[in-house]
């Protein structure tokens, strides 16, 4: 009889092992690979400074639900990476890494996307969870008909 019990508990250890590890809301062990990341907040604003774009900046954790699917979704669909490739500049900020960004960005909810200008200045608020992949091409264009309306002040300016 123990050894039938022993045996049960074997094998629903296993299943449960093999689900939690197939599971959406396990970790995920890197960034989506086909955006060009920067490797940190610091290297992206710098960046965005340099190349004149817009700076998309998400917070996330490797272990959050939502953040994995944003990830599988959004963030793999292929006019959002080009999108993001050619006119934003990007980084993501896993909190369970510890990795570094500015405190007054964070609120405690992951996944958190953040939109700011070159000089770290937020353009908006930030948009809160995993949304669709058309609202997100949604968002995208609108971050950039706004930058490019400030970039035409400021040239305007200048002049």
């Amino acid at each position: 009889m123990i050894k039938k019990i022993l045996v049960s508990v074997m094998l629903l250890s296993g299943l449960l092992m093999a689900e939690a590890t197939s599971s959406p809301s396990v970790a995920v062990t890197k960034k989506t690979d086909s955006i060009h990341w920067k490797k940190s907040y610091k290297e992206a604003l710098e960046s965005a400074k340099k190349e004149d774009k817009p700076f998309m900046f998400i917070i996330s954790r490797h272990t959050c639900r939502y953040c994995v699917q944003l990830e599988e979704t959004a963030l793999s669909d292929a006019e959002v990476i080009a999108t993001l490739n050619d006119k934003f500049v990007a980084n993501t900020a896993y909190t369970d890494d510890g990795d570094a960004f500015p405190q007054e960005l964070w609120n405690g909810g992951t996944p958190m996307i953040w939109f700011l200008l070159p000089n770290g200045e937020p353009m908006f608020q930030p948009i809160p969870g995993a949304i669709p992949t058309k609202n997100f091409k949604e968002a995208l264009a609108a971050v950039l008909e706004e930058y490019n309306k400030l970039k035409k002040v400021k040239d305007t300016k200048k002049k």
